[in-house]
């Protein structure tokens, strides 16, 4: 699935939506909380979006590769409103979602689906995309230089493609939270980062692929390769919905990284995560949330 996104099981599942094909995780199951995040990140979705759009800005046709519940499909459609939008995913159940929610935004008359799993499936769009959209999708593809050259051949001449990808690791807390060792969440993302690899590794087919997408972009034939980055900053206090992303992050890095902590580091986030500590996350008033996604832009060449 796609943006929303992305804390999944790895670290990019993050935020934002994603494909759901070669992994064990069940995203159907997760669609509450994929849904509650990217609710949670969408002024950082619209900023980007706004931004794509100052190099499209009226495109016709607009697909979401990996679209998950379809949070920021909706918002694609709300930033470009004289198109059509179909939200792309694997799971029928995440589709039911997306269309339950463009029917209560208004939007049904100009929004569609279709379950395929990426690459390959796009081949059954009726129309090449003008904008192809794909949040934090691609890097579940074994071969992410393939699966990229799959997005461009459904793309319409003069159109692009906006991949979701990389960006800083989110931040709720102090470097310094009064007890257990200075530094958890750069141990935390240190560990995201083996697991991240570990996924990466198990896909089928997988390909080692340095993660300098604008130069991806360039060697499937894109032009005008460019990224910007956006930021959610939401300081301490915290309203309720943005604390309890800050505890399931917390709660998945718990159950996710085990094996990949020591003792101490564990038993930090027991503490974090103990409802009656009143220096846990759910009485802290310092937590805040910082996170900062990349959008990476590419244009096909026009027709001649």
């Amino acid at each position: 699935m796609g943006q929303h996104e992305h804390q999944h099981t790895h670290r990019h599942a993050h935020e934002h939506q994603h494909q759901h094909n070669s992994t064990d995780i069940d995203w159907a199951e997760m669609a509450e909380h994929l849904e509650e995040q990217a609710e949670l990140f969408a002024p950082l979705y619209r900023e980007a979006a706004a931004w794509v759009a100052t190099r499209l800005p009226e495109p016709g046709l607009v697909v979401d590769a990996g679209s998950g519940p379809g949070v920021v499909s909706c918002l694609l459609a709300d930033e470009f409103p004289g198109a059509r939008v179909v939200a792309v995913d694997g799971s029928g159940p995440l589709l039911e979602r997306a269309r339950a929610r463009a029917e209560r935004r208004g939007l049904a008359d100009r929004f569609g689906t279709l379950e395929v799993e990426l690459p390959g499936g796009l081949a059954d769009l009726d129309y090449p995309a003008d904008l192809l959209w794909a949040g934090r999708s691609l890097h579940h593809l074994g071969d992410q230089r393939a699966g990229l050259a799959a997005f461009v051949e459904r793309l319409a001449p003069g159109g692009v493609v906006a991949l979701v990808e990389g960006g800083l690791p989110a931040r709720f807390l102090p470097r310094d939270i009064g007890f257990g060792r200075p530094g958890l969440q750069s141990r935390l993302d240190v560990a995201e980062e083996l697991r991240f690899s570990q996924m990466r590794a198990e896909l089928p087919d997988t390909v080692a692929e340095a993660e300098d997408w604008p130069g991806l972009l360039a060697a499937v034939g894109l032009r005008n390769a460019t990224s910007r980055t956006f930021l959610l900053d939401l300081p301490a206090p915290l309203p309720e919905p943005a604390r309890a992303y800050a505890l399931d992050s917390f709660r998945r890095r718990r159950n996710g990284l085990a094996d990949y902590l020591d003792a101490s580091d564990l038993s930090t986030l027991d503490r974090l995560l103990d409802p009656d500590d009143k220096t846990g996350l759910y009485h802290r008033p310092d937590v805040f949330v910082l996170a900062a996604h990349t959008v990476h832009v590419g244009t096909a060449p026009e027709a001649h």
